[in-house]
């Protein structure tokens, strides 16, 4: 079982922004492999306090942690702190260490100086789901357009920060000499320059290139939301970068019959007075097929027919939402003279005369058991 996140960073819930900044900072420094080098169980807790304090500085993640735990962030695309490697720590929270390690910079896993990590922008797609896909998750393989280094592409150390991707300025002042550290501008805090590019390449070695991108997507998303592909978006210079990530936003294309509200489906029937009052077999659609209902005799407009599990599954796992079944009786809008004068019999025949039971719920009550 996963420890919780307040526990691992030493806080209580009410701890304010800054306290939880802090509480990172104090427990990603003691644990901090070049403080700990070879000492695998060091590497696990930094990986630990990295993963809570992703979510806890969030305040959208956190608020979700808040009301359900560590099943908020399950099945895929959100949070991610669990699958962190070093270079995902060391590129996201890097600057809150300050000068901790090297000189006012972060030396990175396995690596020296105050050299920067260059990583690659994020890009930025849009796939549209239909609401069968939705339910059930779905795979897709998407043509995306990313900036890949050159083969053939070399770098040399920068000349200007020697390879640390920082330069180094001392001033004197009232209170004695003071050290600071900037980024290099020359390399970005790289360390490196180009060298050598190929014919096409840009002026940092890159280029344009389109690849084939699996994006798997759990079930249960909605509109809007946003997933995660690490590592598949635009790739950045230097023999030290990491690629930037694939940012994937879900369009849910709208259903001919079903109408979603969050995890339940609604489902407008339409039947004729005779089917009505003889009752009859229906079929109708569901997210995992045709299902066939029965109607019972002298069934009501207005009845709300509830298919347990037959809604969408929830993203946080904790199981699937209902299918709604609004039965209405259509009433013919033009008749002819036979179907008129039987009518008009029964407009007397006390078995045609309205007389709802007790137990026939109004409109608002049917509206407040539906969303109960």
């Amino acid at each position: 079982m996963k420890k919780d996140f307040y526990e691992i960073l030493g806080i209580s819930k009410n701890a304010t922004p800054e306290e939880i900044k802090k509480a990172y900072r104090k427990k990603a420094i003691e644990f901090h492999p070049d403080k700990n080098p070879g000492n695998k169980e060091a590497e696990e807790k930094f990986k630990e306090a990295a993963e809570a304090y992703e979510v806890l500085s969030d305040a959208n993640k956190k608020a979700k942690y808040d009301q359900y735990g560590h099943q908020a962030f399950d099945g895929g695309g959100f949070g991610g702190g669990q699958h962190m490697n070093m270079d995902d720590i060391f590129s996201q929270f890097g600057d809150i260490f300050g000068g901790a390690f090297g000189g006012g910079g972060f030396s990175g896993f396995g690596s020296g100086g105050g050299q920067r990590r260059v990583k690659g922008s994020n890009l930025r797609i849009k796939v549209k789901l239909t609401l069968e896909e939705i339910a059930n998750g779905v795979e897709k393989k998407v043509k995306v357009k990313r900036k890949v280094q050159a083969k053939g592409v070399t770098y040399r150390t920068c000349p200007t920060c020697n390879g640390s991707g920082q330069i180094m300025k001392i001033a004197n002042t009232i209170l004695g000499r003071m050290q600071t550290a900037t980024t290099c501008h020359i390399c970005s805090g790289s360390g490196q320059i180009l060298d050598q590019k190929p014919a096409g390449a840009d002026a940092q070695g890159m280029l344009l290139d389109e690849d084939t991108v699996s994006i798997k997507i759990p079930a249960g998303v909605v509109d809007g939301m946003q997933l995660k592909v690490a590592g598949k978006g635009n790739e950045a210079p230097g023999t030290n970068s990491i690629p930037g990530d694939l940012i994937v936003a879900i369009e849910e294309i709208e259903h001919e019959f079903l109408k979603r509200e969050g995890e339940n489906l609604h489902y407008d029937l339409y039947i004729s007075f005779a089917e009505a009052a003889l009752g009859v077999s229906k079929e109708i659609d569901t997210v995992s097929g045709k299902v066939r209902i029965k109607l019972e005799e002298g069934i009501q407009s207005g009845k709300i027919l509830r298919l347990k599990g037959k809604g969408v599954p929830s993203i946080n796992a904790y199981g699937n939402g209902d299918l709604l079944v609004h039965v209405n009786v259509w009433t013919p809008k033009t008749l002819n003279k036979e179907q008129k004068q039987f009518f008009e019999k029964m407009l007397t025949d006390e078995n045609f005369i309205p007389k709802p039971e007790k137990s026939d719920k109004s409109f608002f009550e049917k509206v407040k058991d539906m969303f109960s």
